[in-house]
């Protein structure tokens, strides 16, 4: 049995083709309210679906946009793709998400999706993608954090290096000055990196490279770098780690070495995701506002593929909140 055609639809309406195809286009406002009811109950009682593939081989529109994220176990991105999907369907896109697992070779065949499906709009935290190929995709692109090697493009972030700061003053009020960083992954994500030394500079503290590890950004990397951030010689008296989950594994290590957060040792995340609010202690953290990030990126790129955008890419940092809970305190003297 074949599927209902648009021809279908305007015999059992009573319309011509282009009239039933007006209305199931939504081009409303050129069709009297009675004939648009008479073909949507046209089309309800045969099961009419549109085709959008057809369709969008006339308009050079799908009405579907992707959204790239490195890592959707990480408890950060569902907000943020919570925010993109709720903006994008106000403008009657559907949003794919796709995973890329900070591998290059599977952002380069989502990318290779992207073009072959005619998405009509990206938006991707990129893990190694050149400017130059997402330039040649040409379909309007944001970009989700660091911005830098991306000067023709939009982006929509935080104010990740506000945040940074704000964490390792705080530390200072408290009294800590041999602080130290579990930053993540470096190469794509040095901003953690550079706050850290200016603030070190800012301070006149000395820089001790055996403060700093970089790990994956899960709670079991998180638990190995505070591992051998504790057994040195010298340990510090408080960590700031690149994301909270990053930090809880940290937690989890101090604890289990028998450090006393904070009394021993005090540990400050980044992102403030729900988990964070749960730990025993309370994970002091950086906020970020994550579906917000989402929303404002979904708005840019609808503005863009709209021609509504203005030429210039625009560069939004959303501000970070520096949320205090259990797990800092000045620092103790260590039994």
């Amino acid at each position: 049995m074949r599927d209902p055609t648009i021809i279908d639809v305007a015999k059992l309406a009573g319309v011509s083709k282009a009239t039933a195809a007006r209305v199931l286009n939504g081009q409303e406002d050129i069709v009297r309210e009675t004939t648009r009811q008479r073909v949507l109950v046209a089309a309800e009682q045969l099961g009419y679906v549109r085709n959008a593939i057809a369709g969008s081989l006339r308009t050079n529109q799908t009405y579907v946009v992707a959204l790239s994220i490195p890592d959707i176990t990480n408890p950060f991105w569902p907000e943020v793709a919570r925010g993109v999907q709720d903006t994008m369907e106000t403008g009657g896109y559907t949003t794919v998400i796709v995973n890329s697992d900070w591998k290059r070779d599977r952002e380069s065949r989502f990318l290779t999706l992207v073009r072959r499906s005619r998405f009509d709009g990206l938006i991707i935290n990129v893990v190694e993608t050149s400017a130059d190929d997402l330039t040649n995709l040409r379909i309007p692109v944001v970009i989700l954090g660091r911005d830098e090697n991306y000067p023709a493009h939009d982006s929509v972030g935080s104010n990740t290096a506000g945040g940074s700061d704000a964490a390792l003053q705080y530390l200072f009020e408290l009294g800590h000055r041999r602080i130290g960083l579990i930053s993540g992954m470096s190469h794509r994500y040095s901003t953690r990196v550079e706050r850290y030394k200016a603030f070190l500079s800012q301070y006149q503290l000395p820089f001790d490279p055996a403060l700093m590890m970089e790990s994956d950004f899960t709670d079991e990397a998180g638990y190995h770098a505070m591992q051998r951030l504790l057994d040195q010689p010298h340990p510090p008296t408080a960590v700031l780690a690149a994301n909270d989950t990053i930090a809880i594994g940290a937690l989890k290590a101090a604890q289990a070495m028998s450090w006393r957060v904070p009394q021993d040792i005090s540990i400050i995340g980044m992102d403030d995701i729900y988990a964070a609010a749960t730990t025993s202690p309370g994970l002091t953290t950086v906020a970020k506002p994550k579906y917000d990030i989402g929303m404002v990126a979904a708005q840019i790129l609808m503005e863009r593929m709209s021609g509504e955008a203005q030429d210039e890419p625009q560069r939004v940092k959303l501000p970070c909140e520096l949320i205090v809970r259990g797990s800092t305190a000045p620092p103790g003297q260590r039994d």
